[in-house]
């Protein structure tokens, strides 16, 4: 009787399987993608005015900001009056979201009439103003 040596026997390659584990990373990835709330910023800084009253703001909006010098921005870019009709009536069309005008303290209540109007002729239905509250 012969005795089998671990020694004589060939060497046979092992490999891991890795697809279950590259689905399992790919459908977290899709998972985390689908959760993720995309807050949009208006790309400056605005010192809000302070209120008495504490209204919810909605996740998915459009912001539009007026600086201290009187300057309108969306997304970082700044706009003209007529600039911000166009894009608002461009953001409207696939979907009715609410805007929200973050306006400096210390901007002009015109400008900011004049944006309100504009977001207003473009069709928007829910328009917020953004405060801080102390």
């Amino acid at each position: 009787m012969s005795r089998r040596s671990i020694m004589n026997e060939p060497d046979v390659a092992t490999e891991i399987n890795l697809s279950p584990m590259i689905d399992c990373i790919f459908i977290l990835l899709i998972f985390f993608i689908v959760t993720t709330v995309f807050v949009e910023e208006p790309g400056i800084d605005v010192f809000k005015p302070d209120a008495t009253v504490d209204a919810k703001l909605e996740k998915n909006s459009i912001i539009i900001a007026i600086s201290a010098d009187n300057k309108i921005v969306y997304g970082g870019k700044e706009l003209g009056i007529g600039g911000l009709g166009a894009r608002v009536r461009q953001l409207l069309y696939k979907d009715q979201l609410p805007v929200i005008i973050q306006a400096d303290s210390r901007a002009d209540h015109g400008v900011f009439s004049d944006v309100w109007s504009e977001v207003k002729n473009s069709g928007a239905k829910k328009i917020s103003v953004s405060t801080r509250n102390d």
